[in-house]
């Protein structure tokens, strides 16, 4: 969530993304651009964040979390692979996701794949993503999220 005046919020990552970068270079201005920006950013939400952001929240973040969603987990990882390998298949093609540059669909998409080893995914067998994923890093004012949450304890 974020307050962008006093009593005014925005909530949805990918909405607060496209409100910050708003006039800046991240976020496209041509149309088509812009749509598909948005269009990988869809995806992500669609894609990355109810799988490879589901299997880093409970295997990652939650202590039990794997006992606990053990059910859920070959869904995660057989959805989070098929995503992983749409995203290697593009960037063997391109150094980024969208008009060849950096953008905010970049970003987006960077959030949950930049963790995604950290939850079991075998990164490499993507060697396009693992490139793009040293180039975003790489990016100018780019900063680590090297700091680590202590597990949450399960609601019983």
């Amino acid at each position: 969530m974020l307050e962008v005046a006093p009593g005014r919020h925005l909530a949805e990552s990918n909405a607060i993304l496209w409100y910050v970068a708003g006039g800046s270079t991240l976020a496209p201005e041509e149309r088509i651009v812009r749509a598909q920006a948005l269009q990988w950013m869809f995806f992500e939400q669609r894609s990355l964040e109810p799988n490879i952001g589901a299997a880093y929240f409970w295997l990652s973040l939650i202590k039990g979390g794997r006992d606990l969603q053990s059910h859920a987990l070959e869904d995660w990882m057989e959805n989070g692979y098929r995503s992983l390998k749409v995203m290697d298949m593009h960037l063997e093609q391109n150094d980024y996701f969208v008009d060849g540059r950096f953008t905010i669909a970049d970003i987006a998409l960077y959030g949950f794949t930049h963790v995604a080893h950290q939850c079991d995914f075998d990164l490499s067998r993507y060697p396009a993503v693992r490139n793009w994923l040293d180039r975003v890093a790489a990016e100018p004012g780019y900063v680590a999220m090297d700091w680590q949450r202590q597990p949450m304890q399960a609601a019983e």
